[in-house]
């Protein structure tokens, strides 16, 4: 049986763990707040924990999470900061070992997946590869997020080549989202990566386009950065409106890009 997600996918979303493992050690504490409204380290530590568990349990378990699940437009806010609230007050030690071992859960179920299913999710179902780049999506803004808090700089990596995807493919979404009318044509997307490799998607000679850093775009599909915040430079008005409500992330509309 072919596994759902890439080994290059896998690896990249563990490295993606890794590093941000290893930046809440023994000893850091839990309270310092993010750049998150309302969010300190733990309450974002918990979080992944407690969506990594629930993408395990989709992948694994689909009609147990089926019949479990809000609806994301009802329940799924309480169901998120149950996550956290249920963690708040381990220490540290005790945090990090739920940690690896509800991520260490997902990498079973993504390694027992297979190609063509579909897993169940908040929104439409999708490809268990799908899942996997989100996770690492997730993994990334919150990472930010922490460092931000820590006040850590982190070496920028080509992995941010799944986050700019995933930016890139919820174009439309993030029109709909918002009760938007959809463009007919996305922007073309020109994008430098940290190895200094050129990455690109959208239809060439497009009349809008998006070019600049990979991990500026990042951060802005990922609402951690205003547009005007970045190096990214934007021509036409469809690539003007698109940078300011993008989003790659599952739910409601966010407060826009560094709102």
């Amino acid at each position: 049986m072919d596994c759902g997600v890439p080994r290059e996918l896998l690896d990249d979303l563990t490295a993606e763990f890794d590093s941000l493992r290893a930046l809440v050690p023994s000893g850091t504490n839990l309270r310092r707040p993010t750049p998150a409204a309302g969010w300190d380290v733990g309450a974002s530590v918990s979080h992944l924990i407690g969506c990594d568990l629930l993408a395990e349990e989709a992948v694994g378990d689909p009609g147990e999470f089926r019949r479990a699940r809000p609806a994301m437009d009802v329940g799924l806010a309480e169901l998120l900061e149950g996550h956290i609230t249920a963690r708040q007050d381990l220490p540290v030690e005790q945090l990090r070992q739920e940690w690896a071992d509800a991520f260490a859960a997902l990498l079973r179920a993504f390694t027992s997946s297979r190609r063509g299913q579909k897993v169940p999710w908040f929104g439409p179902p999708m490809s268990p590869a799908t899942l996997a780049t989100a996770r690492l999506m997730e993994y990334f803004a919150h990472g930010q997020d922490v460092a931000d808090a820590l006040k850590i700089v982190r070496r920028p990596t080509d992995r941010l080549r799944h986050v700019c995807h995933l930016g890139f493919v919820t174009f439309e979404f993030s029109f709909a989202n918002r009760g938007l009318p959809v463009p007919p044509s996305p922007p073309r997307v020109e994008l430098r990566l940290p190895s200094g490799r050129s990455w690109a998607r959208g239809p060439e000679g497009a009349d809008a386009v998006v070019t600049g850093d990979a991990l500026d775009f990042a951060l802005v599909v990922t609402q951690r950065k205003h547009r005007l915040d970045t190096s990214l430079t934007c021509r036409g008005e469809v690539a003007e409106q698109w940078l300011a409500i993008a989003q790659c992330f599952a739910g409601p509309p966010g407060p826009g890009a560094g709102g």
